[in-house]
């Protein structure tokens, strides 16, 4: 019988054994590892070949066997009366999993510790009582764009111009990262874009999701600052927005600078055109709507918020003849003369989401 130490059939000697304690850094006990890396040498082994100094007696081995078998990290073989054979899972596959999990668990550990580090940097600033601060790189600006939002406790509101330099944070990654986490906390979101984004198919799609999963996102023809502010305490936005290379941000707390990028975006936001998650569908018992077709409400609807005829083809996937053929088929059929009095008809005959793009009161403080 085989004990720890002994050579193994055909006189070759096994390798030196590793360190054991390191298996428990996938969650193996110092004498499960060693029981582990032992057997991977001795296939078939029973649990009394397996004892020695570093695993311990035969009940001990015994005992720790029976959890790799559980675990998955090993098998037994009891095809005869004499005590069962114990076999290594491949440690590839058995260890691999394991192995994957502490690595996505130690990345978790490194995005909360450089979260940590993002808000105790804030809050050392703001205890020494500055009004800004300035962040440089866009890792850092994006932790604390984030970090702001994990902290948003009513109101979050977004300013967006079109996209010059690449964007620290896209709109799917908010979206991904804390949208829903502050949509389930029952935070307000609301957000005043440029038209242009609405140019991008893509783009207008995720906004129009986003609208029908309760964002309130207004559209104008120009915004003039990047700009986050929460709960009207803390607002973000770029120091230099053509900057090349490394970008770098401000952060306003409490401030008359923050008070009026507050009244700015309220400004925006009141005078912006409201962006619908879908171009509404006929109201009953009204033969003018019954008449339009889904795809001229939706035509209807994007010439309301200013885009080109050009631009809606695109969004639409239509040719821009086609765009055209349409509008004027809707201008003879309602009598109007120019673009701006069909535009009138759609507002007045229901034609597009009305909804008040005024600011809740909540969000005052």
């Amino acid at each position: 019988m085989r004990t720890d130490g002994t050579r193994p059939p055909g006189g070759a000697s096994l390798p030196a054994p590793t360190d054991a304690s390191l298996l428990t850094l996938l969650g193996l006990s110092p004498q499960e590892g060693a029981v582990y890396q032992l057997l991977v040498d001795r296939p078939d082994s029973d649990p009394a070949a397996l004892a020695g100094r570093s695993t311990g007696p035969a009940p001990e081995v015994e005992r720790a066997l029976g959890i790799l078998v559980e675990r998955g990290l090993a098998s037994a073989d009891h095809s005869d009366d004499s005590a069962p054979r114990y076999r290594a899972a491949s440690p590839v596959l058995a260890l691999g999993p394991l192995l994957e999990s502490r690595r996505s668990a130690l990345h978790r550990v490194e995005s909360l510790v450089a979260d940590l580090a993002e808000r105790h940097r804030s809050a050392r600033a703001h205890a020494a009582g500055a009004p800004i601060e300035v962040l440089s790189g866009a890792a850092a600006i994006r932790r604390r764009l984030l970090s702001m939002q994990n902290q948003a406790v009513g109101e979050v509101c977004t300013m967006l111009p079109p996209r010059r330099v690449p964007a620290v944070l896209t709109f799917v990654e908010n979206h991904d990262e804390v949208e829903h986490e502050m949509a389930r906390r029952g935070v307000v979101m609301r957000s005043v874009i440029e038209r242009d984004w609405l140019k991008h198919p893509e783009t207008a799609t995720a906004l129009a999701t986003y609208v029908a999963e309760g964002q309130h996102i207004v559209v104008a023809d120009k915004v003039p600052i990047k700009l986050i502010i929460v709960d009207r305490r803390i607002a973000l936005l770029p120091l230099d927005p053509e900057r090349e290379g490394e970008p770098m941000a401000l952060v306003v707390h409490r401030t008359g600078l923050l008070t009026a990028l507050g009244s700015l975006f309220d400004e925006y936001f009141e005078k912006g055109w409201r962006l619908g998650a879908s171009v509404p569908g006929p109201g009953p018992g009204d033969p003018g709507q019954a008449r339009l077709e889904p795809v001229d409400r939706q035509i209807v609807a994007l010439l309301h918020v200013g885009l080109t005829d050009a631009a809606i083809a695109r969004q639409l996937g239509m040719g821009h003849r086609t765009v055209q053929r349409r509008l004027h088929a809707l201008m003879a059929e309602v009598g109007a003369a120019t673009r701006f009095q069909l535009g009138w008809h759609a507002a007045r005959s229901g034609w597009l989401d009305e909804t008040p793009t005024n600011q809740p009161e909540s969000h005052r403080s």
